[in-house]
């Protein structure tokens, strides 16, 4: 299977589980690697036939910016839903990093795979 990628996606958000993160906006950064098979776009050449990662971004960015979810871990469950509902991928990993302090400036992420099955 063909993998498109859209890589470092910067979304402003609240989450959260303490009472200072729920008042603040965090950025967090979203990788995706969707299967779908290229060869009728690249056939046609029109946007048509392929996943448009243009309107998939403006989805995520939607979903992303009106939640409000305590966990990366729930916010990551719901984006991989809506994208296979929206969207005719068979399967989507989806990375989401979060910025955290714990010892300096570091970074939470979690990597999670979701197919139509």
């Amino acid at each position: 299977m063909d993998k498109i990628y859209l890589n470092d996606l910067k979304i402003d958000t609240i989450i959260g589980v303490f009472e200072w993160e729920r008042e603040i906006k965090q950025t967090l950064q979203f990788d995706l690697e969707m299967d779908w098979d290229i060869r009728k776009a690249a056939e046609t050449d029109d946007l048509d036939d392929t996943l448009d990662y243009g309107t998939i971004a403006k989805h995520l960015v939607t979903l992303v910016e009106t939640s409000r979810y305590a966990l990366i871990e729930t916010l990551a469950e719901k984006a991989c839903e809506m994208l296979l509902t929206h969207f005719p991928m068979d399967k989507v990993t989806l990375s989401l990093s979060k910025p955290v302090k714990l010892h300096g400036d570091n970074v939470a992420k979690i990597v999670i795979t979701r197919s139509r099955e």
